[in-house]
């Protein structure tokens, strides 16, 4: 086992966006954020279309973020760039769920075919 601070570091969000809320230009922003920002390791989201409404609780969207470590995590959640971003992507959400953590790594990603 490493040191926690050795791991990586996941931030989870998962968001129900207002009524009316142009959501492409939501998505872009962040997209636009997650590219300026060099401590952002991956950055996935996706809109739920399986879950039925009972198990999904009202949120439609989910982002994942990895970093290397807290301490990247950090100095992400104090940029500029992301408080200014986070002041408007709040204001478009109705609901939101955050977890962050540091990640356990049960079955890694393979790694990817050579090049031909």
């Amino acid at each position: 086992m490493g040191s926690a601070s050795a791991r990586e570091f996941k931030h989870l969000v998962l968001v129900r966006f207002k009524d009316g809320v142009q959501v492409e230009e939501v998505l872009k922003g962040m997209e636009k954020l997650v590219s300026e920002m060099d401590t952002i390791n991956s950055f996935f989201w996706g809109e739920d279309i399986e879950s039925q409404e009972m198990l999904r609780q009202g949120f439609t969207h989910a982002f994942l973020m990895t970093f290397s470590s807290k301490d990247d995590f950090s100095s992400f959640l104090a940029h500029p760039s992301h408080l200014q971003f986070s002041s408007s992507f709040s204001a478009a959400i109705d609901k939101a769920l955050l977890l962050d953590f540091p990640a356990v790594t049960v079955k890694p990603p393979p790694p990817p075919p050579p090049a031909a």
